[in-house]
């Protein structure tokens, strides 16, 4: 599989393109900022085709590029179920602190357990509350894109509406920690010492779980 990790837009965020080599198929995880340098990365990388808008969660510096990748490829927008009201619904002083314009709606709302294919490459949600309700994280062959759930070296805040460290914890540690200790951690911020890690690191190494 194509993996792509493109840092974009505020406070550090990772957007992440997904591509099937053989069809040229591919998604676009948390589009943080304008679409263009986004596919133009997914491009050069052989990824033309766009066929899924996925985020992480509601949050606005996750969310603020849906609308314009949406316009520039026609792909749907996926959200967990939980967190569906809250891209319908953001808050405003969010949007105005990102100069950002609203997300369209999801549609396509995701659970646990849903497989996302493109060409021939699939990966697996997994739900994991505790940043927002309906935070999920993406695993596939060896990764884990793991949004605001877990960084390097970090953990996602629960002070925001909704949020709840009892849950960020159990997620992180019955869903996450539970992957094969080489798969590698994809965050959604470069706000650790490296821009990945690996389940085992954190394991040994995050002195916040």
């Amino acid at each position: 599989m194509i993996v792509e990790q493109i840092q974009i837009g505020g406070f550090a965020v990772f957007c992440y393109v997904l591509g099937d080599p053989d069809t040229g198929e591919g998604i676009v995880v948390d589009p943080g900022g304008p679409a263009a340098p986004i596919l133009d990365q997914a491009r050069k990388s052989g990824i033309n085709a766009i066929k899924l808008i996925v985020n992480t969660h509601c949050h606005v510096d996750h969310t603020l590029g849906n609308g314009e990748m949406q316009q520039a490829t026609g792909a749907p927008i996926a959200i967990h179920e939980a967190d569906a009201p809250g891209l319908a619904s953001p808050n405003l002083a969010m949007l105005q602190m990102f100069a950002a314009e609203a997300s369209p709606p999801a549609t396509r709302i995701l659970k646990d357990g849903d497989i996302l294919t493109f060409g021939n490459q699939s990966v697996e949600v997994i739900h994991t509350p505790g940043h927002t309700p309906g935070g999920i994280c993406l695993y596939f062959s060896g990764y884990v894109i793991t949004g605001d759930t877990l960084f390097v070296q970090g953990v996602g805040r629960t002070d925001f509406p909704g949020g709840s460290y009892e849950a960020l914890q159990a997620s992180i540690k019955n869903r996450l920690f539970t992957l094969p200790p080489e798969t590698v951690v994809l965050p959604g911020h470069r706000y650790g010492p490296t821009p990945t890690s690996t389940i085992g690191r954190e394991i040994a190494d995050n002195v916040y779980v």
